[in-house]
């Protein structure tokens, strides 16, 4: 498997900052995923819970949310508008989404934050995800890595950002 420098860079900026602030990780490298569903077909080897990150806008683009919520749930926009008191939000543009964290549709992480310099990015955590050990991508869609759930604050908090737990998934009535 041929990793682009660029995809192997993204990475090590990230290990950096982990190995910075002392946080245990486990990583594995794959095929490029897109999708959760292709996530977690290609992920294995590694424990953790399988998390989406996906980035939210207000209408008027003043305001960006990034929600961490587990594989196999989908997110209520709705609850989450909510929770972060907002009357309406939609998915940020790849465009946006590269300007504020330097990502890229499939590759959208927590760790993306380490390039938030001007802190625009909130993040609402899903309760589910609450003491469980996590797998993100580490700003590339090439590799998955492990923590836990408080490296993950701890991670959030110094590079600061704030968070919000709540539940973000969509009730199994409304999926059908």
């Amino acid at each position: 498997m041929n990793e682009t420098n660029e995809a192997a860079a993204k990475a090590q900026a990230v290990h950096q900052v982990l190995d910075s602030l002392g946080i245990n990780y486990a990583e594995i490298k794959h095929p490029p995923v897109f999708t959760a569903s292709q996530a977690i077909a290609a992920i294995h080897d590694i424990d953790g819970q399988g998390c989406k990150s996906l980035l939210l806008t207000t209408k008027s683009h003043d305001r960006y949310i990034l929600v961490l919520i587990p594989d196999t749930i989908n997110a209520d926009t709705k609850k989450i508008a909510k929770l972060v008191d907002s009357a309406h939000l939609s998915f940020a543009s790849p465009k946006e989404l590269k300007q504020l964290l330097d990502l890229t549709p499939g590759s959208v992480s927590p760790f993306g934050l380490i390039n938030d310099n001007e802190g625009k990015v909130e993040v609402v955590i899903d309760q589910l995800l609450v003491d469980k050990q996590l797998l993100f991508h580490p700003n590339t869609n090439t590799r998955t890595v492990s923590i836990s759930y408080n490296d993950l604050l701890r991670f959030i908090t110094e590079y600061h950002h704030n968070y919000i737990v709540g539940n973000c998934a969509k009730s199994q009535n409304q999926m059908d």
